[in-house]
């Protein structure tokens, strides 16, 4: 299963700032397609963590996103529609800013991303 995930609305010098990424359910992994005004890396991999999902960059202990209620390990209750808080983690920041996530589509089926950055697990 693979989810298509908007983050937006955080409290940055950007206010239209936001991401699109694909979540990969079953490897665990994340592509970004499309970003404005949001500094994050192309992929990365996925973890979930007392029910959130955590969205950590290519190396595992960068954390990048924790998405609050978005749970991976319960696909029964994941639905087109459904959105929570994000909390996006910057370096050289104490604090986390505040957003939101937003499920823009659910496939079910087998398919292939449009930047497939993480299936050969190059970065090129």
């Amino acid at each position: 299963m693979r989810l298509t995930v908007q983050l937006d609305m955080f409290n940055t010098t950007r206010p239209m700032a936001f991401a699109i990424l694909w979540l990969d359910t079953e490897k665990r992994q994340w592509s970004r397609e499309a970003h404005s005004g949001l500094d994050l890396p192309e992929w990365g991999s996925l973890h979930v963590d007392c029910g959130n999902t955590l969205v950590c960059g290519p190396s595992e202990n960068t954390l990048a996103y924790v998405l609050e209620g978005l749970n991976l390990d319960c696909r029964y209750r994941l639905f087109e529609g459904d959105s929570g808080y994000a909390l996006r983690y910057t370096e050289g920041r104490w604090a986390p800013s505040n957003g939101h996530w937003h499920i823009q589509c659910i496939d079910n089926q087998r398919g292939q991303p449009e930047h497939e950055l993480f299936t050969t697990g190059k970065n090129s």
